[in-house]
Formats: structure tokens, C-alpha cells, sequence
């Protein structure tokens, strides 16, 4: 008769072997099925411990020809070396070393249904003397934010050329002013979309201005449209975009443009602190007669796809206030240095 006995084969696999007997074969299979449990894995039969060794080694040798070391190589090859930055914890959280208000006094009763207001920003009178936000910002860049700009202008000549690169930020600057000079007459009109009787705008600003239709007309009560505003006390001056209600609340508006999406606060940069810096100079500032606590930043695409309104509340108007306070401190650290 025919006996299956089991043989070790390659790799701890058994294979049954049948030998003479008596017993027809059905037999054994019927014996092996009846022996296994209805709906057991065959790999719990499996010795894990004997070949976990063999798995590690396996899977340890699958690396990708990209190690860390190659790409920081590759990285200092075409940035340079990185610059590590010592990281803040929560307990180093820097703080201006003098607090200043942001508010300065009661907000006094101006009727709202006046005509926006438009100081003129005297160039020639305020060149030498007083810095602009802008510049201050600019000359307060953090190491890392250095590096990105200058990364992606890097990125930006390699696609575009020297001469390609400046057309380029000439056009971007050019549509800007376009885009602003578009807005003025909006507010300044008191335009809406369902106006049918308005010119088109040039095709230059026309994706811009459809991208903001829609936050266009929570805005009201404009107070003020491209108007200067100077800090008496720090002793530093600005253009504030604008000066309005936005969904019923007074805010200091900061219009932009972009061709990427910027859905979030984070997004963009360094302008809620350049709004609380206009803010913070208007509520110093003599010539006006209320205070702004509130501020709005309002991203326009060339596509005209949907902007979008980033509102900045007390909270977080007072949070970059004192972040503004450092950078100015930092500024006037880095002026008196060179001296």
C-alpha cells in the first residue's frame, strides 16, 4: 500500500510523498482536510521566528538610490551649504522691548456717507528722513525668507533669462497698478456687478476684478482709497489700500494679486503685519478721526477664479502689531549699526 510522509523541501516547505499501503488515496486527503480548521490560515503553520531574519534582510536592502546624504549634496551643490537657524522654543518667544499702543484714542463720531479720503504722500518732503513699511519689511527679511526669495528668483532667471526675469517683475508691477487704479474707481463710484451701465475693465485687470466681484460687494462705507498714513510717535509712514466696512466691520483693506492660490492666512507672508502697520500709523495719525482695529486681506487671481478675504480681528491685529513692533526694532538696530 501507498503512505504519504511528509519531506522537508527548499525553504521549510513540505511536500507529501505517498508509499505502498493499503489505503486508497481519498483516505488521506479526507484525514488532511478534516484535520484543518475550517477557515485557518495556512501561514499560521509558519515558523516567523526562523525567517524574520531572512525578511529583514530582504526589505533592509530595498533602498532608493536617493539617500538623505545624496540629497543634501545635491542640495549644496545647487543652493550652497544650509544655514542652520537656532529654532524658538515657546519659552524664547521674542517680545517688542517697548510695548506701544495700538490704539491711541476714542474713536470719534465722522459721518460715513462723506467722499473716501486721499492724503497724497509727499515723496519729496518724507524721502530721507522717515521709512516706509515696505522698506522696513524688506530690510527685516529672516534668513530663511532670504533664502526662498532668492531661490525662487534663481528658478525664475533659469526659465526666463536676465532680461526675461525683469520683463517679467515689470508686468507683475505694472498690472498691480492697474488692478489698484481699477478698484479706485469701483469704490470710489460705488460700482457693483449688477451695474450693467459700467465700461469693461482693460484686459490686462478683467480676470483680476471678476476674481473679487463677489467680496466686492460686502464692501461699504469707504472712508479712505490710497492714502498716507504716518506713526507720530515711531515715526514711520505707509499707503494704506484702503479704508472700509466689511461685512459691517471697519477695517484697514490690503488689496493683492497672485497666480498661485492662497487659500489661508499663512499664505501670505508678511502682509497681516504689513496691515497692522498701516493700521497702527492711522490710529496715531492726527488727520483722521477714528480708530481701525480690524484688518482684510483680499487675494485676487489673473484667472478669475474666486479670490480670496482673509479677516484679521483684534486678536490678531494686536498679535502682529507687536510682531511689526520687533521688525522695527530690528530696522532701527541694523540703521544705528551702520552708522
Amino acid at each position: 500500500m501507498l503512505i504519504l510522509k511528509s519531506l522537508p523541501f527548499a525553504r521549510g516547505i513540505s511536500v507529501g510523498i505517498l508509499q505502498n499501503t493499503s489505503l486508497p488515496f481519498g483516505f488521506f486527503i479526507a484525514c488532511h482536510r478534516s484535520n484543518t480548521r475550517k477557515g485557518a490560515s495556512p501561514y499560521k503553520s509558519v515558523d516567523s521566528e526562523r525567517y524574520s531574519s531572512l525578511v529583514k534582510s530582504v526589505m533592509s536592502s530595498r533602498v532608493s538610490s536617493q539617500t538623505p546624504v545624496t540629497i543634501q549634496a545635491e542640495d549644496e551643490h545647487m543652493f550652497g551649504p544650509v544655514v542652520k537657524a537656532h529654532t524658538q522654543s515657546k519659552q524664547e518667544t521674542m517680545t517688542p522691548k517697548v510695548m506701544h499702543p495700538f490704539l491711541h484714542r476714542e474713536e470719534t463720531e465722522e459721518p460715513e456717507s462723506e467722499p473716501p479720503v486721499r492724503i497724497v504722500f509727499n515723496r519729496e518732503q518724507n524721502r530721507s528722513s522717515i521709512p516706509s513699511v515696505t522698506r522696513i519689511l524688506q530690510a527685516t527679511l529672516s534668513p530663511e525668507q532670504l533664502f526662498y526669495l532668492e531661490r525662487w528668483k534663481r528658478k525664475m532667471i533659469a526659465e526666463l533669462g536676465e532680461e526675461g526675469f525683469k520683463e517679467y517683475t515689470m508686468n507683475l508691477f505694472r498690472q498691480g497698478k492697474l488692478f489698484h487704479s481699477a478698484l479706485e474707481e469701483v469704490l470710489m463710484s460705488g460700482i457693483t456687478r449688477q451695474d450693467e451701465e459700467h465700461e469693461p475693465h482693460s484686459p490686462e485687470v478683467m480676470g483680476y476684478m471678476k476674481s473679487i466681484t463677489y467680496i466686492l460687494e460686502d464692501v461699504s462705507a469707504v472712508r479712505a482709497i490710497e492714502s498716507s498714513v504716518q506713526h507720530d510717535t515711531l515715526n514711520y509712514l505707509g499707503i494704506v489700500d484702503c479704508v472700509a466696512r466689511y461685512r459691517g466691520v471697519l477695517c484697514a483693506i490690503d488689496w493683492k494679486t497672485s497666480e498661485k492660490p492662497k487659500p489661508f492666512l499663512s499664505n501670505t507672508y508678511d502682509n497681516p503685519i504689513q496691515v497692522a502697520a498701516y493700521a497702527g500709523a492711522l490710529n496715531s495719525d492726527g488727520r483722521y478721526k477714528y480708530q481701525v482695529e480690524n484688518g482684510l486681506i483680499v487675494v485676487a487671481y489673473k484667472d478669475g477664479s474666486p479670490g480670496h478675504a482673509h479677516q484679521l480681528n483684534q486678536e490678531l491685529m494686536l498679535e502682529y502689531w507687536e510682531k511689526w513692533l520687533i521688525r522695527l526694532e530690528k530696522f532701527r538696530e541694523h540703521r544705528s549699526s551702520e552708522r
